[in-house]
């Protein structure tokens, strides 16, 4: 009496890129992304990167279970073409930063940091 098993049905996508974000972060945070400081990561994330909601965009910003990091005033989020790296980014990072570090870059140069050193003068 056993029943025939279904078989496998796949579903494809557009997703060059898929960025996952901690749900259980982004819960406790309750925002602090985003011009005004009101979204979450991922909402922030999405308007910023131009990413949709369905199958058909190129990139995807989708939450996800813990990664068990869980980090004070700040939310996890990796790239999934790069598993090895979990970025953790405080409240209130700069999103064009986020993006950069994740390995979205578009060519453009960031800000330098604080702690980096002058960077040397080679026009005399």
């Amino acid at each position: 009496m056993s029943k025939t098993p279904k078989p496998f049905k796949v579903s494809k996508t557009r997703w060059n890129e898929v960025i996952l974000v901690c749900r259980k972060c982004s819960k406790k945070l309750g925002g602090g992304f985003g011009p005004e400081g009101d979204k979450t990561l991922k909402k922030a994330l999405r308007r910023y990167l131009h990413a949709g909601k369905s199958r058909k965009d190129a990139l995807a910003v989708v939450g996800a279970d813990c990664f068990d990091v869980c980090p004070k005033n700040a939310v996890v989020a990796v790239n999934t073409r790069r598993p090895e790296e979990l970025l953790i980014v405080p409240a209130g990072a700069d999103l064009f930063e986020v993006k950069a570090r994740l390995g979205l870059d578009d060519g453009r140069r960031l800000k330098p940091r604080l702690s980096d050193p002058d960077p040397v003068d080679t026009t005399s």
